[in-house]
């Protein structure tokens, strides 16, 4: 069953890269701006910062759970980040430590809540969500704040030669959660606990403990992504995540990951974040109206979700 799990996930990924080859060659065909530096690096560090999240989200549904503060946590550490940098004179490492420290608390919230209570992922963190989304406001009353400055914007903006700061980050974590799935202990028991929790549970997993641990993971994601993106914009955006919660599940689904536990991938959910991007700039790059985004957004969601009940449908024929 585990090497089914494995070679429905592989040819999922194999044809979403192949699709995002023959989607990049008409659109280069139909638009000669798409395949310039300038719109190749938007497309690249756009996904960089939706895909960081996505990698906490990726966690979370490896475990059948699901998390759906991702965009307000991440928001909200762009704020506290933003406010950090312009209302005192911390340094901006230990302004990055105490914003993801905030970020992880929330996670971890999240996974004491759902642990000790019993209660539904999906019901505790859009509690946790709105929650989140309304100290935003209370803090910034809906606008901006701006002046985020120095050195350390180089995690929104920076290059290492031709390529961007943020698209390194993103492709090193890529490769640190997937040496942790893959090679270490913690990995495999996030694989048994969705797969089968009792089971795990028999074998001495502490599925609680791991719970948690995943939702702080999460929420540490969505906050470093959070921080990213203040660095990009020089300033904290009340706005910034507000569609971060159904890219990062969809970038995770449609990489091969399962809505209902047991398998996922950092790569996959790379490429899938990749392919809502490149879904996203098209619109640009092809001058559409920008309200098709949440057209073309609702139904790649759809798809994903399609195309996660046919991976399981697969599996329990096979």
């Amino acid at each position: 069953m585990e090497n089914i799990k494995k070679r429905l996930s592989k040819s999922t990924i194999i044809f979403i890269i192949l699709f995002i080859v023959a989607y990049g060659a008409v659109l280069s065909v139909v638009s000669p701006n798409f395949l310039t530096a300038y719109n190749i690096g938007i497309i690249f560090k756009q996904m960089s910062f939706i895909g960081i999240a996505a990698l906490g989200q990726t966690l979370v549904l490896i475990i059948a759970g699901i998390d759906l503060s991702i965009g307000s946590t991440a928001c909200l550490g762009g704020i506290f980040f933003a406010l950090l940098l312009t209302k005192t004179n911390i340094n901006p490492v230990i302004a990055i430590i105490l914003v993801l420290a905030a970020g992880s608390m929330i996670g971890y919230l999240n996974g004491v809540i759902i642990t000790k209570l019993n209660l539904t992922p999906f019901i505790v963190t859009l509690a946790v969500s709105e929650i989140s989304k309304g100290f935003v406001l209370v803090i910034t009353k809906g606008s901006t704040i701006q002046g985020i400055q120095g050195k350390v914007l180089v995690l929104g903006q920076g290059m290492a030669g031709k390529i961007p700061v943020p698209i390194i980050i993103f492709l090193l974590l890529c490769l640190l959660l997937t040496y942790i799935l893959k090679f270490t202990p913690f990995g495999r028991e996030l694989f048994a606990i969705g797969g089968n929790a009792p089971a795990a549970r028999l074998v001495g997993i502490q599925v609680k403990r791991k719970t948690r641990l995943v939702y702080l993971l999460s929420g540490a994601f969505a906050t470093f992504g959070g921080i990213m993106i203040a660095c990009r914009y020089n300033s904290g955006q009340p706005t910034i995540g507000e569609a971060w919660v159904m890219s990062s599940i969809t970038a995770a689904v449609i990489g091969g990951t399962s809505m209902s536990g047991g398998i996922g991938s950092a790569f996959g959910t790379l490429v899938g974040a990749l392919l809502i991007q490149l879904l996203n700039n098209s619109i640009v790059v092809l001058n559409v109206s920008q309200y098709w985004e949440q057209v073309m957004t609702g139904g790649v969601v759809l798809i994903a979700v399609a195309i996660d009940a046919l991976r399981t449908i697969a599996r329990n024929r096979s």
